[in-house]
């Protein structure tokens, strides 16, 4: 196991996060009730991470800082769904945690894992317990620990990883509707697969762009027969792209509005765009 991230192999691990994602899209569907049961949470985070994987293909990087900040501008502007979005804001952090750095070692890189929990609680509305955030952010929290205790890198993701499985399990009992259904968090499943990709990777086990381990579906067959459809509250899932004319605008009173008219509501951004993602009944007033 290697003692530091340089550019090559951040890339490598992110392209095989994408692979893993692939082989385990419909396992992630499948568990996708939460926050609306449209079963696309594994193709959402799919598609947003293919266009990390085309972009980090297309060149070669110096700087583990070039190689994440290419990965979080990729999956902003591809970011699809509640769960693309959330994904593109923790990379997001962790490009700005990378910033500066040639190489990442065990704490700049859980410290990167941390940031980017902090800019996914900012930017959703109502962040939600039970879900990917809760997952991410204890992986987080433990990594960070394991780090700051002198641990290397691979003491420090098998915390990560230890934590992060630990509160996916528990997203069953923290959250009321995948409790009813019986079923973990699917975003926060998905997080698990890029997260332990990313560590087979850097172990050596795994290589892109072959198709990764497998994960089982984590339910409980026990469960009573659940329609997910009872807990769709809004009919449209809107997204949309603006170009920043300034890197430093207002963006709260564009969030109390769109908070206004619709729920699972997350908008990211960096120095040129925003995205705006929102589930409403009126996707014309969220565009005008």
């Amino acid at each position: 196991m290697r003692d530091m991230i340089n550019a090559a192999a951040f890339k490598e691990s992110i392209l095989c996060a994408y692979a893993a994602l692939q082989a385990n899209m419909q396992v992630i569907n499948d568990l996708n009730v939460f926050p609306v049961p449209d079963g696309d949470t594994g193709t959402n985070m799919g598609l947003t991470m293919e266009k990390a994987a085309v972009e980090l293909r297309k060149g070669e990087f110096t700087t583990v800082t070039a190689a994440a900040d290419c990965v979080a501008s990729a999956l902003l502007r591809a970011a699809r769904g509640n769960s693309g979005v959330i994904l593109s804001l923790l990379f997001r952090g962790i490009s700005r945690k990378l910033k500066g750095l040639h190489e990442a070692d065990a704490k700049s890189f859980a410290a990167a894992l941390q940031e980017g929990v902090n800019a996914a609680y900012k930017a959703v509305m109502k962040p939600a317990e039970g879900t990917i955030l809760t997952v991410s952010r204890l992986a987080a929290e433990a990594a960070v620990k394991t780090a700051n205790d002198e641990a290397g890198l691979e003491k420090t993701f098998e915390a990560a990883i230890a934590a992060g499985d630990e509160a996916l399990a528990d997203t069953l009992n923290l959250n009321p509707v995948l409790k009813k259904a019986g079923v973990v968090d699917a975003g926060g499943m998905g997080y698990m697969v890029i997260l332990k990709a990313m560590f087979a990777s850097l172990k050596g086990e795994v290589f892109a762009p072959q198709d990764q381990m497998r994960i089982e579906e984590v339910v409980n067959n026990d469960a009573p027969k659940y329609d997910a459809r009872e807990n769709i509250t809004f009919a449209f899932d809107t997204v949309y792209v603006v170009r920043k004319k300034t890197p430093d605008v207002d963006l709260e009173p564009l969030r109390a509005y769109l908070g206004g008219i619709g729920d699972s509501l997350v908008i990211s951004d960096d120095d040129e765009i925003f995205k705006v993602h929102v589930h409403t009944d009126n996707p014309g007033e969220v565009l005008d």
